[in-house]
């Protein structure tokens, strides 16, 4: 207020126009307000009933602290920080500052038109009109500054305030949290759930430039352990995320259930782990199955093995790949030797040895360990 404060100490308000002024207040704040409902929509129904007459008082209350500063008695404290609130309150109800300003205009044009209407007859003279009118538009516009800052201000808290809550809630759909809970956090963080959510591991460092490229209802964590980063997005198109972080260290984890993400997490964070490789969770199923329980596969390895451990380290080597492309090829030979690079009869030769060492080759038993034994090296 202290551009209007200057205003008016150059202004000499005479007690009988100020008097006169005064008893204009009541009606100078009923044009305004009717004003602001005819000419800024927003305003229309919220300056009716209960709402009208409190807006009233306050319109009454800024004039006579205007005509306080007018008359050398005031300092422009109070009318400021009831500005400012005023600002932070248009935000909680929806209203935009474009609204808002819009009914200064409003106001600032009728309430000269009424105080002057009032001025002149109580015998102002012209020079001091004047400088009453440049008073008038500086205590209008400082007001709507305080109004700026205070909806500018609560516009970044509520900000804060709802990123917040998406972040606990995304903590929480990570942690495997109960159904009331995701809900009551859902509430909070006034989020739409999906029908899927797809959980993306990745460097924290790529977390928010890769977010600002995906679903705007994608939540985001960068700042986990290990720097590492997490994106949820829901009801993604797979293919089409896969290509747009295709230029991106990140792992792509399983749709699940939106109250389920805490699985899609977990086996993105598990791929992660088993190799810097991984872009795609699905590609590498059998590497993932098998290393649920590193204990049980390295167990099954030495039982299902034991047999090869009797020969050189060397010939044992080659005896395991010419086993697994002989499973995997299912017996046929000469698919076998085009997998390692060598000829048909060595193919026959070393299975004759594979045989010698394992009498129940033929069994469906036996070839199911085998095959998890000699597939994918996993830990």
């Amino acid at each position: 207020m202290n551009h209007a404060i200057s205003r008016a100490s150059e202004l000499a308000l005479d007690e009988t126009t100020v008097t006169a002024l005064r008893a204009a207040v009541k009606t100078t704040a009923d044009e305004v307000v009717q004003a602001i409902i005819d000419e800024v929509p927003p305003y229309a129904n919220a300056l009716t009933g209960r709402m009208g007459g409190t807006i009233r008082r306050a319109v009454r209350t800024a004039l006579g602290h205007y005509l306080d500063l007018a008359s050398g008695n005031a300092t422009g404290g109070d009318a400021g920080d009831a500005a400012y609130e005023l600002g932070r309150g248009e935000v909680r109800d929806g209203r935009s500052m474009d609204a808002l300003l819009g009914a200064y205009r409003v106001g600032a044009r009728v309430a000269w038109r009424c105080l002057a209407a009032g001025a002149v007859p109580a015998g102002l003279p012209a020079a001091e009109v004047a400088k009453f009118a440049e008073l008038t538009f500086a205590y209008i516009d400082e007001l709507s500054a305080a109004s700026a800052a205070g909806h500018a201000d609560e516009l970044a808290a509520r900000g804060r305030a709802h990123e917040r809550h998406l972040e606990h809630l995304a903590r929480d759909l990570l942690a495997g949290a109960s159904p009331d809970m995701l809900l009551a956090s859902v509430q909070r963080a006034g989020w739409q759930p999906p029908d899927s959510l797809t959980a993306v591991v990745l460097p924290a460092a790529q977390a928010r430039p890769a977010y600002r490229t995906l679903d705007p209802s994608t939540l985001v964590l960068d700042d986990l352990p290990d720097a590492t980063g997490v994106l949820l997005v829901p009801d993604a198109d797979r293919s089409r995320l896969l290509r747009q972080l295709s230029d991106r260290t990140a792992v792509v984890g399983p749709a699940r259930p939106w109250t389920r993400a805490s699985a899609s997490y977990a086996r993105a964070v598990r791929a992660r782990s088993l190799s810097s490789d991984i872009h795609d969770t699905e590609d590498h199923l059998p590497e993932l199955v098998l290393s649920a329980d590193a204990d049980a596969f390295a167990d099954l390895r030495a039982r299902a093995l034991a047999p090869l451990r009797t020969l050189p380290p060397a010939t044992a080597r080659r005896l395991e790949e010419t086993l697994r492309a002989w499973l995997l090829h299912q017996g046929r030979r000469d698919e076998v030797a085009a997998a390692l690079f060598v000829h048909p009869q060595t193919v026959r030769y070393r299975m004759s040895q594979l045989r010698e060492l394992f009498p129940d080759l033929a069994s469906p038993h036996r070839v199911l360990e085998l095959t998890l034994a000699v597939g994918p090296r996993v830990g």
